[in-house]
């Protein structure tokens, strides 16, 4: 989880660093780690449910980067928590952390770094298209990356600071020194300009053994024992050749003490010394602790290696507790990122930790809507062992709670046994995940396989929201998945462009009803996958692309404008999602004074005839288009009924002008 102030200090000794012309090697990537550089450093919105599209856009040219200078990337992401709870503390205040910023983000509209609900999705989706290396541990990544990295003799990129400490032949690329954005060239090749770190070059410059670095971290930043709240606490500044106001002070007293040591064992004892005042049962806890912390740095035979090569996935851990549990056919599917890691977390825990997106505090949990669906996952997970229940982590206001959820059975859940679902048939394997959902196979059955479980998820959404979502909140929802090239056409120019860095505001009941329905979707896919993926896994980042669906609502309600090119194939597209959705919930609130949805069902078609025209459209039709391209559905019906036969004629006088706006395509929302 890194060692607090080391970035900082190392930030004001930049002679530690090496400058790199990195190419043509391998390169072990901390994807974790890398997912939040890359979102939070890219200017991305964060507040209005995620820019799936435009992070699609942006880990493209990611590896873009890396392929044009030789580069081979093998990703590597964490799974489960770590079954000994060692960081449950650690782990629960940054929960209690994050709760509070998401509220903060929604009251000021500031980002406060939260990444959307489905950003390790995309993620993990973009990679697998671009067939880029990705393993998923079982546990914490740490260990595994630097396993790796040490057997392969190459650098890791990442900036989490626990690999400033790890003993690593090639070292450290620090990601924020990595320049993937200005790639150069020697001759004919090409290269990242970037810097290397080597925990060498840390011992040379502050004069400290190789050998007590773990001390040294494990006393900068423990995760297992907080000894500031010990009864004696140590300030590490006393031991400062530097002012206190130096950047990283306090760090520099403890590399100031832990000079006068060669041996670990040596530190540890005089440690004890240090904290004199604590009676021997919390000494005892100490030193446990920093044991614990210690054994964090030390680099394993990699379980990676075997898979990266020959695609063989790793044992699961030795403890019996685990190999009991985790169905052996499980392996591969979790160290392809091709099922959560949620799954060991219920399995070995029996518990669930949930994220908490940009919303109001008044308003409850947006994962309260899809707890139906984990509780099928539970089910299918635990079984009827005994009257286990799984622990589920979610806020309520800005508390945390940890709620005992009971696992839920249908009568054709009941018959299923882990070891063996990957057996089961598809057609009970669709059952269960139908029945779950809400929908028939039937009902389905007309729409692109790609966009049935978002459908489906969509009807699950609709029958359990509350409040209920209304018109505009619907239509948007629709519209961006019948239009996800289109959606991602716009995402990739939007760093630059106006609209999307204005702030939306739609108020925080449309925020909360989108978090909904990206927990039911999240929800859904996760089952999908546990399932065996009887309904194909959809693409996350052609589905939803936040500011430009809250766009729409704010534009719908408002008489607005916004543009989105379409096709007659994405017409059709949005109808028969309309049907599916009408026949498991045919009423849907209407926006205030905007047409019906169910007359939208009817002239939907008449709204996508009209088309953008360019200079050499007649000027009639131009200034028409002009002033009634918008979202009032009721004036583009009328404008539609008189021009109609204008319109005609002057394709027929002009077929270079027809001919021109087929080619163009239709403008979805005018």
């Amino acid at each position: 989880m890194g060692v607090k102030g080391l970035a900082t200090l190392l930030d004001s000794h930049r002679e530690i660093y090496r400058d790199v012309r990195f190419r043509q090697r391998r390169l072990v990537i901390d994807g974790c780690n890398l997912i939040y550089q890359l979102y939070f450093q890219s200017g991305l919105d964060q507040n209005h449910g995620g820019e799936y599209a435009a992070f699609e856009e942006l880990i493209e040219k990611f590896i873009k980067a890396l392929r044009e200078c030789l580069i081979t990337p093998y990703v590597v992401m964490d799974g489960g928590t770590d079954q000994t709870d060692k960081k449950l503390e650690t782990l629960t205040q940054r929960a209690k952390d994050r709760a509070r910023r998401a509220h903060q983000a929604m009251v000021s509209g500031r980002q406060e770094n939260i990444l959307p609900q489905m950003f390790k999705l995309v993620f993990k989706q973009t990679l697998t298209r671009l067939q880029i290396p990705l393993a998923q541990c079982f546990g914490e990544a740490d260990q595994e990356i630097a396993a790796l990295a040490n057997e392969w003799e190459c650098p890791v990129l990442s900036n989490d600071s626990d690999f400033y400490i790890f003993d690593l032949p090639a070292g450290l690329l620090p990601i924020s020194h990595f320049q993937w954005q200005a790639v150069k060239k020697s001759g004919s090749q090409s290269y990242i300009p970037c810097k290397s770190y080597n925990a060498s070059s840390f011992c040379t410059l502050f004069n400290i053994q190789r050998q007590l670095l773990p001390i040294f971290a494990a006393l900068a930043g423990n995760d297992y024992v907080k000894l500031q709240k010990m009864e004696s606490s140590i300030s590490w500044a006393q031991f400062s050749r530097e002012s206190s106001g130096t950047p990283g002070h306090h760090l520099e007293g403890l590399i100031g003490w832990l000079r006068g040591f060669q041996q670990p064992q040596e530190a540890l004892e005089a440690l004890l010394g240090l904290l004199g005042g604590l009676n021997k049962k919390k000494k005892e806890e100490v030193l446990r602790g920093m044991n614990v912390g210690i054994e964090e740095y030390k680099i394993p035979p990699s379980s990676l290696k075997r898979f990266f090569i020959h695609g063989i996935a790793p044992p699961l851990p030795a403890e019996e507790k685990v190999a009991g549990l985790v169905p052996d056919w499980a392996r591969l599917p979790l160290t392809q990122a091709q099922l959560t890691p949620d799954v060991l977390d219920v399995l070995l825990l029996q518990r669930m930790s949930l994220g908490f997106p940009v919303d109001h505090a008044d308003f409850p949990s947006s994962n309260l809507i899809s707890r139906p669906l984990r509780q099928v996952m539970y089910g299918l997970l635990l079984g009827r062992r005994g009257a286990l229940q799984v622990e589920e982590r979610d806020r309520d206001g800005l508390q945390l709670k940890f709620i005992k959820v009971k696992p839920v059975f249908t009568p054709v859940t009941q018959h299923l046994k882990l070891n063996s679902l990957d057996k089961v048939e598809p057609s009970q394997r669709l059952q269960v995940l139908l029945e779950a959902l809400g929908v028939t196979e039937a009902s389905l059955s007309h729409l692109p396989p790609q966009l049935r479980l978002p459908v489906a998820a969509t009807c699950f959404w609709l029958q359990n929201a509350q409040p209920p979502p209304d018109e505009s909140q619907l239509k948007a929802l629709l519209l961006g998945l019948s239009n996800g090239d289109a959606l991602r056409h716009r995402a990739g120019l939007q760093t630059t462009n106006r609209v999307f860095k204005e702030r939306v505001d739609v108020g925080v009941g449309v925020a909360h009803a989108f978090n909904e329905w990206q927990a039911c979707l999240k929800n859904s896919i996760h089952l999908n996958q546990l399932l065996g993926f009887p309904l194909a896994e959809p693409q996350v980042s052609q589905l939803y692309e936040g500011t430009l669906i809250h766009q729409m609502v704010h534009r719908m309600r408002t008489g607005g404008k916004l543009r989105l090119k379409s096709d007659p194939s994405s017409v059709k597209l949005y109808q028969s999602m309309l049907a599916v959705v009408h026949q498991f919930h045919p009423k849907v609130a209407s926006t205030p004074q905007r047409q019906p949805l169910d007359d939208l069902t009817t002239n939907l078609q008449q709204l996508f005839l009209l088309y953008e025209y360019d200079d050499e459209t007649p000027t009639e039709i131009s200034s028409v288009a002009e002033v009634q391209l918008d979202l009032h559905l009721d004036d583009l019906l009328s404008v539609k009924t008189r021009y109609r036969v204008k319109e005609r004629n002057n394709r027929c006088k002009n077929p270079e002008l027809a001919r021109k706006a087929e080619c163009r395509g239709q403008d979805l929302l005018g």
